[in-house]
């Protein structure tokens, strides 16, 4: 399993869109994402730097493993 940080907000945003999921917003400082037939919105901070916690949860609610989003950075 390969190692998370250093991943800012707009990397992780463009991650995302490359696994299907489109940004339909921005609510203050975090970009609002979502995914067809997907129930789960994704709110994701647009920080120079995401903590590890918070990047897991993001991946973990898209339905992704960490190597697999890993893979579209």
């Amino acid at each position: 399993m390969a190692r998370l940080g250093n991943i800012s907000g707009k990397e992780a945003v463009k991650a995302f869109h490359k696994a299907g999921w489109e940004q339909i917003g921005q609510v203050g400082s975090h970009v609002v994402m979502v995914k067809t037939n997907v129930r789960v919105n994704l709110s994701i901070p647009q920080h120079k730097e995401l903590s590890v916690g918070t990047l897991r949860a993001l991946i973990r609610n898209a339905g992704l493993t960490v190597d697999e989003f890993l893979s579209l950075l």
